[in-house]
């Protein structure tokens, strides 16, 4: 983004103090988020953490009632019930159960909502576009980063990983790297653009089918073994996030 900003490719965003101070702790929520999403998908299998993190409307929910003391209709509430139900179905019935994946996703879950509450009051009124506020989030997410990574892991950990990574993978794993970090970026970046463009209830649906596009296609890839009965935990999930969405418009 900043050689799009330098080139003009897009239109820099006009920023200033206030700004930025209202963007760090979305950056810190943000950053919890994903490192929290990263240490799951390194635990358990990738459809496992995105099967628990379909869950996240339950805590959006339950956050903003206790939290912020707002109240939604009763199908909103009745909603959570799948979610949560297949959820806890999932998650008793998989496999491959770790539980630091487990409380990895559902940190991440936590720290997402979090992000989103405080994006909702601490950027009203800042007209910013759905790009250059994503790439702003991303970078002070970065600064905010780098130094708990040196301090807990440092370039001697990051030589090491590097090299038993690239003993496993073959001389491929950079260019997995690299793609992985292009289209994860892209993926993010997207969903920030969509916002501007697109109804809520679009969004919502589009979504639903990411999420179940993903839980499949990871399962398909990886062969992740799946019971009948965990698959039946994520389908009910996902279909209470689904008419989570539609009971909330």
């Amino acid at each position: 983004m900043l050689v799009s900003w330098a080139t003009r490719i897009a239109e820099a965003p006009q920023t200033d103090l206030d700004f930025w101070k209202a963007l760090s702790p979305v950056a810190i929520a943000h950053t919890i988020g994903h490192v929290a999403a990263t240490v799951s998908m390194a635990k358990v299998a990738v459809s496992f953490t995105h099967i628990i993190k379909s869950a996240e409307p339950a805590f959006s929910v339950l956050v903003s009632r206790f939290f912020l003391g707002e109240h939604f209709p009763l199908p909103v509430y009745f909603s959570l019930l799948p979610i949560i139900g297949g959820c806890a179905l999932a998650a008793v019935t998989e496999l491959n159960f770790n539980m630091i994946g487990f409380l990895g996703a559902m940190i991440s879950n936590l720290a997402f909502v979090f992000r989103n509450i405080f994006s909702k009051k601490g950027m009203k009124g800042k007209s910013v576009s759905g790009m250059n506020y994503y790439a702003c989030l991303s970078m002070l997410s970065l600064v905010i980063l780098l130094p708990f990574a040196f301090a807990m892991e440092g370039p001697k950990v990051w030589a090491a990983g590097w090299q038993n990574a690239v003993a496993e993978i073959g001389p491929n794993f950079v260019w997995w790297v690299a793609a992985q970090s292009v289209f994860y970026h892209l993926y993010n970046q997207v969903s920030y653009m969509s916002l501007d463009e697109i109804s809520p209830l679009t969004f919502s649906v589009g979504n639903t089918m990411k999420r179940i596009s993903v839980i499949v296609a990871s399962i398909i890839i990886f062969r992740t073994p799946v019971q009948p009965v965990n698959a039946l935990g994520a389908a009910i999930a996902i279909l209470g996030t689904f008419i989570y969405s539609q009971a909330k418009q």
